[in-house]
C-alpha cells in the first residue's frame, strides 16, 4: 500500500477534500493508495479532528517547540522529516501548511512533494494573494498545483483552475471562489500521479 502524508496548518480543507476524494475513488483499490497520516505544526489545527474521525494517524510537530535550537528551522525540519518518515510515504502533499520548509526538507522528498497555492503562479508568490489580485486590477485569479522546489511557490506547475474576478468581489469571497476549485483539482492531481506511479511500477 503506498501512503499518502499531508501537512497541514489549520482547518485543512484542502486535507478533507482528499481525504473524501480518496474514498469516494476507492483510491485503495485501483491504486493500492491510502492518506496513512495528517501532521500539523500547531496543536489546535482543526483539521486532526477530522483525520481522527475518519481514522487516519495524526501528529502534531510544534515548530515553537524548536524557537531555542541553534538552527530552529533545521531542526522542526528535521523533527518533521522524522515523523513523516514513519509512514514512508510515496507523496507529502502541503495543504495549508504555513512553514517556510528548508533546502535539505525539500531535497529529501524530492519528487515527492507537492503543494496547492492560492494564485495563478508564477503571479503572487507567498502570502495575501486575493488582495493583491484585486490590487492589480486582475480579470482573473485560481489557484495552482505544483511540486515544491527549495523557491518558494515555484516548481513545475502540475495544474492550475482559473475563476473570475467580479466587481464586487473582496478579498475573502475571492478566496471562497477559488477555494471550491482547489478542493476540485488537488484531488485530480494526485490521482493523476498515483495512477501514473502504478504505469511506472
Amino acid at each position: 500500500m503506498k501512503n499518502i502524508v499531508i501537512l497541514i496548518s489549520g482547518g485543512g480543507s484542502n486535507m478533507a477534500a482528499i481525504v473524501q476524494a480518496a474514498h469516494a475513488q476507492h483510491w485503495a483499490q485501483r491504486f493500492d493508495a491510502k492518506v496513512s497520516a495528517v501532521i500539523s505544526n500547531k496543536a489546535d489545527a482543526k483539521g486532526l479532528l477530522f483525520a481522527r474521525e475518519h481514522g487516519i494517524a495524526t501528529a502534531v510537530v510544534d515548530h515553537t517547540a524548536f524557537s531555542k535550537a541553534p538552527q530552529p528551522r533545521e531542526a522542526f525540519d528535521a523533527a518533521l522529516m522524522a515523523e513523516i518518515d514513519k509512514h514512508a510515504p510515496c507523496l507529502v502533499v502541503l495543504a495549508g501548511f504555513m512553514r517556510i520548509l528548508t533546502a535539505g526538507f525539500v531535497s529529501h522528498y524530492e519528487g515527492r512533494l507537492i503543494n496547492i497555492h492560492p494564485s495563478l503562479l508564477p503571479a503572487f508568490p507567498g502570502l495575501h494573494t486575493h488582495a493583491r489580485a484585486l490590487e492589480a486590477g486582475c480579470q482573473f485569479a485560481g489557484a495552482t498545483v505544483h511540486r515544491v522546489t527549495a523557491d518558494l511557490d515555484h516548481g513545475p506547475i502540475l495544474a492550475q483552475a482559473v475563476v473570475p474576478v467580479l466587481p464586487s468581489d473582496t478579498p475573502d469571497s475571492l478566496a471562497a471562489r477559488v477555494l471550491t476549485q482547489e478542493h476540485l483539482i488537488y484531488p485530480r492531481v494526485i490521482a493523476e500521479l498515483l495512477k501514473n506511479s502504478n504505469h511506472q511500477a
